[in-house]
């Protein structure tokens, strides 16, 4: 059994090495280049004054906003427990995980924090999925959100994955994001004979919606929008083809 992981490249490798942890091999395909845009030090400075927390909503997230600044005395709340991992990784030292997608980290921030106390700020990529500002201005939050890098979509898919598509090797495929999956979708419209052989897990309905254009074999989306969600959908998966 063989599954494509769709992510950003160094994503992409750390989730391999749990899958392959797990025994099950991978071939990697990143979709997305991250690049960390190069005024974001500028940008950033003066959203920093009066903060009491900064937001993550993705691991690059907290990783530009590492490059971006020194400063990690910041309370730092993050969507999910990967994106927890690359801030603590970067060096902060309180991080709190919401588990899930933008309405738990919202609902996290919101029961945790108290608006008196100072602004928010959201390490932003210059796209964005959810509505971090509504739900926390709705709570009385004030949320910047800083601009710090971008995901720039791949323009057509490596001759070696079109291979393996055609050759019937790839069993499964991962998607983390709408975007993502609509970016898949939309470069693998040539090779549709071969989708019909795999299964696509989708990390919520509105990542499997994306895929939809697709003649899969099976589209599997994750009972919660988290990874370790996403990764048991996927070995459940698995295992009933290996039964069928």
């Amino acid at each position: 059994m063989k599954v494509l992981i769709t992510r950003a490249e160094q994503e992409a490798e750390r989730l391999a090495r749990t899958l392959g942890a797990r025994g099950i091999a991978t071939t990697i395909e990143p979709l997305m280049a991250i690049r960390f845009l190069p005024q974001s030090a500028q940008h950033l400075a003066p959203f920093l004054t009066g903060v009491q927390a900064v937001l993550f909503t993705s691991a690059n997230g907290a990783r530009a906003f590492a490059a971006a600044t020194t400063r990690r005395d910041f309370r730092a709340f993050a969507v999910g427990d990967a994106t927890a991992g690359a801030a603590r990784a970067a060096g902060f030292t309180t991080v709190v995980s919401a588990g899930g997608n933008v309405e738990d980290l919202a609902a996290r921030v919101i029961a945790s924090l108290k608006p008196a106390d100072g602004a928010l700020i959201h390490a932003a990529g210059s796209v964005t999925a959810g509505d971090l500002a509504g739900l926390l201005g709705a709570a009385g939050f004030t949320l910047r959100r800083a601009v710090l890098y971008e995901a720039v979509p791949a323009d057509q898919l490596s001759d070696a994955l079109r291979m393996e598509l055609e050759r019937g090797e790839i069993d499964a495929a991962v998607f983390f994001s709408p975007r993502n999956a609509a970016t898949f979708a939309r470069l693998a419209a040539g090779s549709r004979s071969a989708c019909t052989r795999i299964i696509a897990v989708a990390l919520s309905a509105a990542v499997a919606a994306a895929l939809g254009t697709l003649p899969w074999r099976q589209i599997v989306t994750a009972a919660a929008p988290n990874e370790a969600a996403l990764l048991e959908a996927l070995e459940r998966s698995l295992e009933t083809e290996r039964s069928a």
